[in-house]
């Protein structure tokens, strides 16, 4: 591999003027987007990781035009704020959703981000180039990019992501909390990067620093000397006499002498004394960004590179599979949809960039199959037979969290079975997994009396045996739908049309209540829309606003083509579509399901976070799911609008969020909407209140708005959310685990909505020694416990490998209270240091040959 210098060389000349001319204009820098309500007109990390992202994808897009379409040119860039939508439309043509992508660098932003807030992290100077620890900082700093390119070349992309966040969050830190701005330099630095490079010019102990400043702002404390210096903050390391602090209202340290500080966070001199700087100091930490971005781009190469970040419209494809010997049927439909799937779409945008296989049976289930390579794919499915008998109920649900521990965010796994699961115990906890993964499962279930005679069945089988995979379908965002043999490969089809990155539609009611016509609304941003109805139908109609209706008959129809498969019913409509209230009339026997989907280029992403206001790094502290009895904020995040503000048309916009129980669908509270940032960034924010969040079970968000047209908008969270009792963080050292040592992890545990009594439950994949010293606690209101861990990593465990620890805090007996569950994944790391080195630094055998 390249020197830095020269890998950024090859790129050209345009680049080079990319880099200058694409960064943002004058307006470490606070976590986050909503620090800015405590410095204004400051760049925060989410800005520069974004920045620094959007630069090096446009880099690519600029060097690899897409196949059948022209290529991209600088000058339609410049002067112009990058946004990934209109990358997006104008790389891969427009309507090509940049959600995924978003998504992406949502989390490496909140990774980043959370090095302020960890437990682990956040006073530890070594992640922050504090306390003049510039070379400890500088071998964390490589170290999290060397874990970043292994987990990526694992195909772990959350972790490499994490590991991502962590890396750029010190590599940043160092220009602002470091002297490297105050000595003049115009480029960042050249060694900070690289392993076995010194960064040299280090102010020793002894060597005094900074002068006594009793005013907010210092712009002259730092002594007249050409040495690398970075400031003490609080008390842990204390600062030695002549030394500089970081500075700031909530840094101990800045009320010793020599009083005041020298860091560039924000604009606010009340929190950086050397706020004058702040833009000099964004400025080089967004090219240090680039260059970090860039060098991950050189080692992983362009496809794995766009993995990544995915850097695709395009999702993986996912499946888990019965392999009994009565699973024939569906072995060969799912097969038939995989090849489909990987024909129609090589080489498109919309070709699947990871690939998931899980096979199950009983007693047993795996091993898990990853890949990026559709062809291997597609043989490792190939090889799979329907063997063996297997009673019911089988292994299903620990095939699938398999899955899911493996599948990206935003994905959508399909389970095919004809049997229940053995495994019932599991269903909470994949839940959980699915809503922290945002995964939607979607269960291919073959009900068939015929088939008795392949099954061994044991016992009488309840009727309700397959209620866990409707809990976890409610929680994913997914269904279950029952059909036969004969039907199977048809109603497979919906495989590939989940694949198209279809919205699913809210309903008013969301269930069919009879006599009362379900609702919804088309606006003009949807095609391609599709109702599926499914269950003991005697006849419906779908009536669009001029008061058309198509029923249940085959075929083609006045508003569309309808097709039947047993008790499963698909309607295509026709293009284009009328704008306005439709809706859909079911006479069935029992409760009927139906969903209505669509494809648009406008849809929504969105997490909740903990306001952190006070504090030297105030931000938004991120959650997966909401804490009953704290205040929390909910961000929203639209994709979709840079693109549609190219045309001049009226931008659409949102004006308030929906929370809806599920399955149900009351409106449990109605919340305004405002903007953070500038409009075409899509970021919105409501505050939710902790009597909102009072409901114990799921919850659905619905956004509504309008369109540039006034026309209503609506759009639903591909899957609902649930209110967790306690707040339950899992925090793991800051570097990799490596054979044969046993790793201390921490958790907190926190309860704001009043006394619990819950027992702590550990577990660890793949099954590794995992010990506690705490297995129960009792909370009251606004209390607090602290744990430790001891994760034994043997000396066999697969080097370059992924370890995931789940801890699950329940109530006791019988108690009412929901399972909180909290996930950590962790890389073990086998080769030895030297060799490792050589990996990054590019000098291996492998690479000079």
């Amino acid at each position: 591999m390249l020197l830095l210098e020269e890998s950024l060389s090859h790129l050209g000349p345009s680049v080079l003027l990319l880099l200058q001319l694409l960064l943002p204009p004058a307006s470490a820098f606070f976590p986050n987007i909503w620090s800015l309500l405590a410095a204004p007109g400051s760049i925060t990390h989410q800005d520069l990781t974004e920045e620094a992202a959007l630069n090096v994808t446009l880099q690519l897009f600029l060097e690899q035009p897409p196949p059948g379409r022209p290529p991209l040119h600088l000058e339609d860039f410049l002067g112009r704020t990058l946004l990934a939508d209109d990358l997006f439309a104008a790389y891969f043509g427009p309507g090509f959703p940049s959600r995924r992508f978003r998504a992406a660098l949502g989390e490496v932003s909140r990774a980043n981000a959370a090095q302020d807030f960890l437990p682990t992290s956040k006073n530890d100077p070594d992640l922050h180039f504090d306390a003049e620890r510039l070379g400890q900082g500088h071998t964390h700093l490589v170290g999290a990019l060397r874990e970043t390119l292994v987990a990526a070349r694992a195909l772990d992309h959350t972790l490499a992501r994490q590991r991502l966040g962590a890396a750029l969050h010190a590599l940043q830190d160092f220009y602002s909390h470091s002297n490297w701005v105050e000595l003049g330099k115009q480029q960042p630095h050249p060694h900070l990067l690289w392993p076995r490079r010194e960064l040299g010019s280090l102010a020793q102990v002894g060597d005094p620093t900074c002068s006594d400043c009793e005013e907010l702002s210092c712009p002259e404390n730092l002594l007249g000397f050409t040495l690398l210096t970075s400031g003490y903050f609080g008390t842990h390391p204390p600062k030695p006499p002549g030394k500089c602090s970081h500075g700031g209202h909530f840094d101990r340290s800045s009320s010793q002498p020599p009083r005041g500080g020298i860091n560039k966070d924000s604009t606010s001199p009340g929190f950086s004394p050397h706020h004058m700087l702040h833009l000099q100091a964004a400025k080089l930490a967004l090219l240090a960004s680039i260059q970090a971005f860039s060098l991950l781009r050189s080692r992983l190469g362009d496809s794995g590179f766009s993995r990544l970040l995915d850097i695709s419209p395009a999702s993986s494809l996912s499946f888990v599979l019965d392999t009994t010997g009565s699973m024939g049927e569906e072995i060969n439909a799912a097969k038939i949809q995989a090849r489909h799937i990987v024909e129609q779409r090589r080489g498109s945008p919309m070709e699947p960039v990871h690939y998931v296989l899980v096979p199950f049976h009983d007693p047993g289930f795996g091993p898990v199959f990853t890949t990026s390579d559709p062809d291997s794919f597609w043989q490792q499915l190939n090889e799979i037979q329907a063997l063996g008998g297997g009673d019911e109920p089988e292994m299903c649900l620990s095939a699938l969290e398999l899955a899911l521990l493996h599948t990206p965010p935003l994905s959508d796994i399909f389970v095919f079975t004809d049997a229940s699961p053995k495994d019932a115990f599991l269903t909470n906890r994949v839940e959980s997994l699915t809503q922290e993964r945002r995964c939607r499962v979607t269960f291919l279930v073959t009900e068939d009396p015929s088939r008795v005679q392949h099954r061994a069945r044991r016992e009488v089988l309840s009727p309700l045996r397959f209620e866990p995979y409707e809990a976890v379908a409610l929680a994913s965002g997914g269904e279950v739908i029952f059909t036969k043999d004969q039907h199977i490969r048809d109603v497979a089809a919906i495989v590939g049309d989940s694949m198209a990155n279809l919205v699913t539609l809210p309903l008013e009611p969301p269930v069919v209540v009879p006599g009362k016509p379900l609702v919804f609304i088309v606006d003009g941003l949807l095609q391609r829309l599709t109702v599926r109805i499914h269950g003991e139908v005697s006849s419906f109609c779908i009536r669009n606003p001029a008061g058309v209706c198509q029923g249940q008959e085959e075929g083609e129809g006045p508003l569309g083509h309808t097709r039947r498969f047993g008790q499963f019913w698909m309607v295509t409509m026709n293009d284009p579509l009328q704008k306005g209230t439709w809706e859909i009339q079911v006479t069935a026997k029992g409760t009927p399901r139906v969903r209505v989907q669509a494809q648009t280029s406008l849809d929504f992403l969105f997490h909740f976070g903990i306001p952190v206001e006070e504090g030297p790094h105030p931000g938004l502290y991120p959650l997966t799911q909401p804490v009953a009895g704290l205040q929390t904020q909910l961000l929203v995040e639209v994709t979709g609008l840079g693109s549609r503000g190219e045309s001049g048309d009226p931008l659409p916009h949102f004006s308030h969020v929906v929370l809806r129980g599920v399955p149900k669908g009351a409106e449990l509270g109605r919340v305004p909407l405002e903007p953070m940032g500038p409009w075409e960034r899509g970021l919105l924010a409501a505050s939710l209140s902790p009597t909102l969040l009072s409901t114990a079970g799921p919850f659905s968000l619905e956004l509504i708005g309008q369109d540039g047209g006034g026309q209503g908008l609506h759009r639903a969270a591909p899957q609902p959310c649930s209110v967790v009792p306690v707040l339950l963080e899992l925090s793991g050292p800051p570097g990799f685990l490596a054979p044969g040592t046993k790793a201390p992890l921490g958790l907190h545990i926190a309860s704001f909505s009043g006394p619990q009594d819950l027992d702590l439950r550990a577990s660890v994949n793949p099954s590794f020694a995992l010990t506690s010293n705490l297995s129960r606690v009792l909370l009251e209101h606004n209390e607090s416990a602290w744990g430790r861990l001891w994760l034994e990593v043997p000396d066999s465990a697969a080097p370059d490998s992924v370890v995931v620890v789940t801890v699950t805090a329940m109530g006791r007996e019988a108690s009412s209270v929901p399972p909180t569950h909290a996930f950590l994944r962790l890389l073990v790391l086998a080769p030895a240091p030297q060799q490792l080195l050589d990996r990054l630094d590019g000098f291996s055998t492998a690479d000079q040959v």
